[in-house]
């Protein structure tokens, strides 16, 4: 039976995710990925893990396994709460909510504020995995300009003064996926446009543990408390497996997200939020960051001294403090998907660049290069074969 006449409308705006269907590619044998957004396994604290799961089922015994409140376990929000503090966002433990990752909290944000025809104010390039949650809820995307200094507050005044936009979505520190972070003077200058405006900004916040050099940057949360919705997650920083997202949202926006979550899964598993409640409020994820550093700052280091060795003239990258990615731009006419079917033919696979991007024919000669996942010879050989490929095909 073909049961496709039954499908909804919406499924019309839905797709496969790019970076997923490219890791298919990726899997094969041989083949070196700067294509995932995904951590190391190496900066899994894997015996640290083993050791909470015996303690969580002494600690809780079978509540780790029972239902739980769709707002999130109250070990791990009193925990979360405590560990927003350190970052300068002041809560109780009853305005944090815990959702299934951050793409989790994502989806629970669509389905409480866009109605079809919305606007949402976006970065050009933005998270794809945003793009991916927003569409099926059908808005209509405004980009707001980007510089090597993250999103530019004039371009920001100027969508929010001659549009009538729903929210603003952006990825602040280490941006996914250009690596970008808005500058403390921006932060402030954004800061005073949204509370000008009136306007609801949405910071997604999963990187900015990650910091390999420079002075860390306060969350425009911080500055707006009353106009931001604050996202965070702990996939970057433990396990993705877990599926912990931590939200802090206005509270009627909270309140209707979490009786949309009561409609998808009740809440999020209760023995992941345990595990996760133990390792934060054990100190455990403190003593963790300085490892995770140091496996991935040679690693940085590494992608871009080879950027700078091996990547041929008119090329431009950047040059990010922390995070998982460096964004690259050739010149203008060059298509990088083409470029990526050439460099998979030879074991080396990135993602082009036009896939963070809501308006089509954007971003044709940029691709996003992930460091976290190779080691630091293979990151030089791999960007040395992408270079050559480069050279004779661009």
């Amino acid at each position: 039976m073909d049961f496709t006449h039954l499908l909804s409308e919406r499924t019309g705006k839905m797709g496969a995710s790019a970076i997923r269907e490219i890791l298919k590619v990726v899997g094969q044998p041989g083949m070196v990925s700067l294509a995932g957004g995904i951590p190391s396994p190496d900066s899994f604290p894997m015996e640290r893990i083993k050791q909470l799961t015996d303690k969580v089922f002494t600690k809780y015994g079978s509540a780790a396994f029972q239902y739980d409140l769709t707002e999130g376990f109250t070990p791990l929000r009193e925990v979360m709460a405590v560990y927003l503090s350190q970052r300068g966002i002041h809560v109780s433990p009853e305005e944090v909510t815990i959702q299934s990752g951050s793409q989790g909290v994502l989806d629970s944000l669509c389905k409480v504020l866009i109605s079809a025809g919305d606007k949402i104010a976006v970065e050009a390039p933005t998270y794809l995995g945003a793009i991916q949650a927003f569409k099926p809820y059908e808005p209509e995307f405004v980009r707001i300009e980007m510089d090597e200094d993250g999103l530019i507050p004039e371009s920001l005044e100027d969508v929010l003064k001659n549009h009538k936009i729903k929210f603003v979505y952006t990825v602040p520190t280490f941006q996914n996926p250009t690596g970008r972070s808005i500058s403390l003077d921006r932060r402030k200058k954004i800061a005073e446009i949204i509370i000008k405006y009136g306007a609801l900004l949405v910071e997604d916040d999963p990187y900015s543990n990650l910091r390999y050099s420079g002075d860390a940057l306060p969350a425009i949360k911080t500055m707006a408390p009353d106009n931001v919705i604050y996202i965070t997650t702990l996939s970057k920083v433990l396990a993705p497996g877990l599926r912990i997202g931590i939200c802090v949202a206005p509270e009627v926006i909270s309140r209707w997200m979490v009786i949309t979550k009561q409609g998808v899964d009740l809440h999020t598993s209760t023995f992941s939020q345990a595990i996760a409640a133990e390792y934060v409020g054990g100190g455990y994820l403190e003593q963790q960051l300085p490892n995770i550093i140091e496996l991935y700052r040679p690693k940085h280091a590494a992608m871009l001294s080879a950027l700078d060795k091996y990547f041929p003239p008119g090329f431009t990258f950047s040059r990010p403090e922390g995070g998982m990615f460096i964004w690259a731009e050739g010149p203008k006419g060059l298509d990088m998907e083409k470029i990526y079917w050439k460099a998979i033919k030879r074991n080396v696979a990135f993602v082009p660049g036009k896939y963070f991007f809501t308006q089509a024919g954007e971003g044709l000669s940029t691709m996003r290069l992930n460091f976290t996942m190779s080691e630091v010879v293979v990151i030089e050989s791999a960007i040395e074969i992408l270079a050559d490929v480069l050279k004779k095909e661009g």
